[in-house]
């Protein structure tokens, strides 16, 4: 087989670039080592900048976001038993973020792409990529039994964290930095209306929590744990009672509980591997960064990434140039560590740390009645929770 672009990895950043680089008639074939039906079902954020919408709109998979997606124009930050709204619409000149589930984006892109008939293998196993530093690079993979070998010009590693991509490079071709965060988040689905009609993001002395929401009617929510707790030990019952202790009074009342069908620790960690271009394999998102979810950058980034691959891609073909393909690296890497900045920000701002002293919760309480009393503080938060322009 032969095609011009491989990508492994069927997240919503494989499905976005291999949607946009069909619409630019850019042939590429997707592989995945699992199911869709394993896909759709990881749960994942799914607050999206204005930027991913305008690449899910460019990729045509933007109808059911715009009949269905929540637009919101402010956040809210809960801190010494009050609300603190900040007007992301006012401090940007009109600027929002809309609230879709990651899966459903997901959905979105799987069905454009079996509408538009482009290739792809799921279930394949072994996927490998091959003299992507030579101008003959290759994948080969395993599918009933049977060892297939690929073709192509480029490959794209959207395959996340723990993929074969960034694992294939050297190691002395890449350079990783990391933080591992010393708590992580314990969360809970529920069909229930959420709290509140904006995100609220909670400082408290017994830790951080979120409010958040797939829809009008299915509520997500997180509270700060240890990374020993263990999922049994929380019942339904003990989640909400400590929910409703670290949020301000007017939302302890009106919290609406249910059973949850989906509940999970996620540790936190910031991650970052440079650089993102190796010969003529690329990482593109999570196989690249990894944010704390505080920040809701996460997906927003991997988007950037696809923006910034698929406008090299392009050029490379429609006018045989190199340029936005040698500047990809950089260019990904300039928005990805503001990224990191920012979710790094608001991670050390909202949650306890286990070594946090007296001086350093003083500390922490000035830098929220700052940021929430200074319109530059508030201005340069709303820019960056928007999400900087690509």
């Amino acid at each position: 087989m032969r095609t011009q672009v491989v990508i492994i990895g069927s997240g919503p950043s494989g499905l976005l670039l291999g949607q946009l680089l069909t619409k630019a008639g850019i042939d590429n074939i997707i592989l995945d080592r699992v199911s869709p039906d394993y896909i759709l079902g990881r749960v994942r954020a799914g607050v999206l900048e204005e930027g991913m919408v305008r690449l899910l709109d460019e990729a045509g998979a933007s109808e059911r976001l715009h009949r269905e997606g929540l637009p919101h124009e402010g956040i809210s930050l809960a801190f010494d038993g009050r609300d603190h709204r900040i007007d992301l619409t006012k401090l940007t000149g009109g600027k929002r973020v809309v609230v879709y589930g990651q899966t459903e984006v997901t959905q979105d892109l799987l069905d454009e792409r079996r509408k538009s008939g482009a290739g792809g293998f799921y279930e394949a196993a072994n996927v490998t990529p091959h003299a992507f530093d030579t101008d003959s690079p290759y994948v080969t993979f395993e599918k009933d039994g049977v060892t297939h070998r690929i073709d192509c010009d480029f490959i794209a590693g959207c395959d996340g964290y723990h993929g074969v991509s960034r694992k294939s490079v050297p190691e002395n071709a890449i350079r990783t930095f990391e933080k591992v965060y010393p708590f992580g988040w314990l969360g809970v689905l529920i069909d229930r209306p959420p709290v509140d009609h904006e995100l609220i993001y909670a400082n408290h002395e017994r830790g951080f929590a979120l409010c958040s929401m797939r829809s009008l009617t299915r509520s997500r929510y997180y509270i700060q744990c240890a990374l020993d707790e263990k999922i049994e030990d929380w019942s339904d019952a003990r989640f909400f009672d400590e929910l409703r202790l670290r949020l301000p009074a007017p939302h302890a009342e009106a919290l609406v509980t249910g059973e949850s069908f989906e509940k999970s620790i996620a540790p936190l960690r910031s991650f970052v591997a440079e650089p993102m271009r190796f010969g003529r394999l690329f990482l593109v998102g999570d196989a690249a960064h990894i944010v704390p979810p505080t920040g809701a950058k996460g997906l927003n980034l991997a988007a950037s990434d696809v923006h910034y691959l698929h406008e090299g891609l392009r050029e490379f073909y429609a006018e045989r140039s190199l340029a936005g393909i040698d500047a990809y690296s950089a260019r990904a890497l300039a928005r990805v560590w503001k990224a990191e900045r920012f979710s790094w920000s608001m991670t050390t701002l909202l949650h306890r740390f286990p070594d946090t002293g007296s001086f350093d919760r003083k500390m922490q309480e000035a830098d929220l009645d700052y940021l929430v009393h200074s319109l530059a503080a508030s201005t340069a938060l709303a820019e960056n929770y928007v999400g900087l322009p690509f």
